[in-house]
């Protein structure tokens, strides 16, 4: 059953923020958009669209825009947090501030920080003092903006340590357009919508090299095997790796000229260097930071990550694209099925 109206802050005024305003202001709810972008927060109330992030779209009059982020919070018990990764230590800091109720923080980002190597749920329970935190939820899956932006089908996985919190998100969002389920691996479904950014950077590559769809389908196979040895070293359900928020969200992003990780890898792949790809995109990629922390979890759990490391010599090593591919394709042989089953035995062991 659906939930009564709430008002809702939404922070972060990108594309994915304002998808899932539009999302939310379709079921009914009043919408707070925060910015710190004045103009953008005029744009919004004034001619209900937002052109950077998604032209041609316009926004429900219920949405309303907010650049001040003490206005925002008043009387919400519930925030969206739709920034990108290297943000979300300095915005929950300034929500922390301004905040009056204890809150459910759904986190709609994907990524993980570098060096502390923490998940955001993590970071999320780290900044915020605990008698403002009540719930921390995660909402992912294979979802472009520009497609929810336009009601087109979409499935997504709402995920918590408390179920019952998971369950309220999927009643916030869950319309004809866009289902929601609910899993209570965050762990999993956290390291699955942060990782396949890795491979989809490398899929872009492949396809700025010009290699091909047998490459790209054995890199997204093998990149699956991947994420799943390291999520599951680190403590997820195997199984989450096979659903919406594992193979899902993989495909979508390495398949996509949505995908702002795939275009960015296409860009490397055609010869232009990575400060090149990130001034002509305009926005945040994620895989890039996030590949320097997958690089660093595999050193420190031992894990076996060979499209990671290949990817991490590109990005900060100065590596060739092409060498890296190669180097890949030249590793020492194995058998498919025994990776498969280590990946198995690690969590039965553990259980």
């Amino acid at each position: 059953m659906q939930q009564k109206t709430q008002s809702i802050a939404v922070i972060g005024a990108g594309s994915w923020g304002t998808a899932l305003a539009m999302v939310l202001a379709d079921n009914g709810h009043m919408v707070r958009l925060w910015s710190h972008n004045e103009s953008q927060v005029e744009e919004i109330n004034r001619g209900h669209t937002n052109h950077r992030y998604l032209p041609e779209i316009t926004l429900p009059d219920s949405i309303i825009g907010y650049a001040s982020l003490k206005d925002a919070m008043e009387q919400i018990d519930t925030v969206i947090l739709a920034v990108p990764t290297k943000a979300i230590r300095e915005v929950l800091e300034k929500i922390s501030a301004v905040a009056e109720l204890p809150l459910t923080i759904v986190h709609v980002s994907k990524g993980i920080e570098p060096d502390s190597l923490m998940r955001i749920s993590e970071m999320i329970a780290q900044v915020m003092p605990s008698p403002l935190l009540k719930d921390i939820v995660v909402l992912s899956g294979p979802s472009h903006a520009e497609e929810v932006s336009l009601r087109h089908p979409t499935t997504v996985t709402a995920s918590s340590e408390n179920m019952e919190a998971a369950e309220m998100v999927q009643d916030l969002f869950i319309n004809n357009n866009f289902r929601v389920y609910t899993n209570p691996d965050i762990i999993g479904v956290e390291i699955g919508g942060a990782l396949k950014n890795i491979i989809a950077l490398a899929a872009g590559i492949t396809d700025g090299l010009g290699y091909g769809d047998n490459a790209k389908a054995a890199l997204i196979t093998r990149g699956l095997a991947e994420i799943a040895r390291l999520g599951t070293k680190m403590g997820a359900n195997p199984l989450t790796f096979s659903g919406l928020t594992g193979i899902g969200d993989l495909i979508v992003t390495c398949t996509s000229v949505h995908s702002r990780n795939w275009r960015a890898g296409n860009l490397l792949g055609k010869g232009q260097s990575l400060q090149e790809v990130l001034d002509n995109m305009g926005m945040v990629v994620e895989g890039v930071r996030t590949t320097k922390a997958a690089y660093q979890l595999a050193q420190k759990y031992r894990v076996d990550m060979p499209i990671t490391n290949a990817l991490y010599g590109v990005l900060f090593e100065g590596k060739n694209p092409k060498d890296g591919v190669d180097v890949l394709m030249g590793r020492t042989r194995t058998k498919e099925m025994e990776d498969l089953t280590d990946i198995i035995g690690e969590r039965l062991n553990e259980d």
